[in-house]
């Protein structure tokens, strides 16, 4: 049975990968992951915004991709040592920062596509989604974590789970038993999509045996990160049901055709 999370959507899937960064949002300090970011790509028609969620110091689910501020500024702390007022000053001038509260509410037309990055998060993301589970889909590479959030958030009183994408153990059990022509139907139980790599380290991950088998169980198939247009019409040929793009203006405009 089709999750609500899928209906009424346009397929194929453009997933918005952190939200949309723009040419002119990139020139104005504009972040990934970001309110104006979450807003560029909801200006540009996605209806499903891919994020990633971290805990900060004061216990909020804030939306933030790495373990540590590194990479964008420098600052080697993590986010779990950093303050909510501390984080959002710091977003001030990139964007804005958003809660995972503040993202359902801010944007309450969008879909959102949350991978959980840390075990911390698990218990603390369910109370925020009660509300939400017709418009979220729960993701993460760890599947303890994955199944940990969604428990979450049907114990905060959820009537519906969300929809959510297996981790790397259910990927890897499903490229496995695929390729022996075994049946995957375990690996797929509550699974409503995969989302994975065309390849990861020289392995092709997106097989036509995998496909079929995730087709099969109704699961769908997402792939990410695709910032080409030749390799979004390849994919989509191939019977890929979405991709997980950087440039979800291009992919709209392009699957458009």
């Amino acid at each position: 049975m089709t999750h609500p999370y899928f209906e009424k959507a346009r397929h194929p899937r453009v997933l918005a990968h952190r939200g949309l960064v723009t040419a002119a949002g990139g020139d104005s300090g504009v972040w990934e992951n970001s309110a104006a970011a979450f807003a560029a790509a909801h200006a540009a028609g996605a209806e499903y915004i891919e994020t990633d969620c971290q805990v900060t110091a004061d216990g909020d689910v804030v939306l933030f991709h790495d373990e540590t501020l590194e990479r964008l500024t420098g600052d080697p702390r993590a986010i779990r040592e950093v303050r909510t007022r501390e984080l959002a000053r710091i977003f001030a001038d990139h964007g804005g920062l958003l809660t995972v509260s503040e993202a359902l509410s801010s944007f309450p037309t969008s879909r959102f596509n949350i991978d959980v990055k840390t075990a911390e998060a698990t218990d603390l993301i369910g109370p925020l989604l009660v509300d939400h589970t017709h418009r979220v889909l729960v993701t993460s590479f760890s599947d303890a974590n994955r199944r940990a959030a969604i428990a979450s958030t049907l114990r905060a009183g959820a009537a519906l789970r969300p929809a959510t994408s297996g981790g790397s153990r259910t990927i890897a059990a499903l490229r496995s038993l695929s390729a022996l022509r075994l049946s995957p139907a375990r690996a797929l139980r509550d699974i409503d999509a995969l989302q994975i790599p065309e390849r990861h380290s020289g392995l092709r991950i997106l097989t036509p045996a995998l496909l079929r088998a995730a087709h099969r169980h109704d699961v769908e198939v997402h792939v990410w990160t695709v910032n080409d247009a030749d390799d979004m019409r390849r994919l989509v040929a191939f019977g890929v049901d979405g991709v997980v793009s950087d440039r979800a203006d291009l992919a709209l405009a392009t699957l458009a055709r």
